[in-house]
């Protein structure tokens, strides 16, 4: 798997950063469904975060932050962060964080000049055993090349720095990914070259810091997905440039299951409420 250099010219233009919310668990014992169960979410989301400023002034606020909030008295005994601190240092993670913290990230974000893209896979039984062979790596890779599948006509070259996720980011199901994303891509365009150069840096959040902004992203519209509750979403929508519902098939033909700046997600799209 390759790694990016320091030497890479205008990082911002290629580099890419994903991660993901929910979990891609379809079944329990004896292969019964528990989806939308305690611990089981309704989705799996992937996105992609884009920077349009320089990568380490941003990265240089996240950690800053961090540290800030690793210090401050007041989160002084907090669990969560205690632990994360004696582990491997306290870094950004919105499923854990405190609310007060919360606020302090979100307020962080709308400070960065960024966009960010993401594919939500609605978890459907039927069709993971038919499209994805009922394989969780199968059923991320498909919505990576989604992700993917619009930027390969656009740019030379793409450095995707990715949240390791065990299974699915192993270099062959990336791979996959991103061969599935080239065949959509001249499905779509075939007079196009699709010769961009992908580059696959697999992290772990607490080595890039800038994997945590993905994440609260990622966490802000999962909660717009699982729960209705959309004041995280609003907050950062504006720079949420891209949301595809990917298997909300009632809208797909009308392109009804894209949602972006001006076309915002709602209450609505809580998949509690389309069951």
């Amino acid at each position: 798997m390759s790694e990016v250099t320091s030497t890479d010219k205008d990082p911002c233009i290629h580099h890419r950063f994903l991660d993901e919310a929910g979990d891609t668990t379809f079944y329990g014992k004896g292969k019964i469904s528990v989806i939308g169960n305690e611990g089981s979410s309704h989705c799996f989301i992937l996105g992609m975060l884009k920077i349009n400023e320089p990568l380490d002034t941003v990265r240089k606020k996240v950690i800053e932050l961090q540290q800030a909030i690793a210090e401050d008295s007041y989160f002084h005994g907090v669990p969560s962060i205690e632990k994360m601190k004696a582990s491997c240092g306290y870094f950004l993670h919105a499923k854990n964080d405190l609310p007060e913290v919360k606020k302090m990230a979100f307020d962080l974000i709308k400070t960065i000049d960024c966009s960010f893209e993401v594919v939500v896979g609605r978890k459907i039984p039927t069709l993971y055993e038919s499209k994805h062979n009922g394989k969780e790596a199968e059923f991320y890779a498909d919505l990576l090349s989604h992700l993917l599948k619009n930027k390969l006509n656009a740019y030379s070259k793409l450095v995707l720095n990715i949240s390791h996720r065990s299974k699915c980011t192993t270099h062959t199901n990336l791979q996959k990914g991103l061969s599935k994303a080239v065949t959509r891509a001249q499905s779509k365009a075939p007079d196009k070259a699709n010769d961009c150069s992908v580059v696959f840096n697999v992290q772990q959040p607490t080595a890039e810091p800038l994997l945590n902004i993905a994440d609260y992203f990622c966490w802000a519209i999962q909660r717009v997905f699982e729960r209705g509750e959309t004041r995280y979403y609003d907050y950062i929508s504006d720079q949420v440039a891209m949301v595809q519902d990917l298997y909300d098939f009632e809208k797909w033909k009308s392109r009804g299951n894209y949602y972006n700046r001006q076309k915002k997600l709602s209450s609505d799209n809580c998949l509690k409420n389309n069951k």
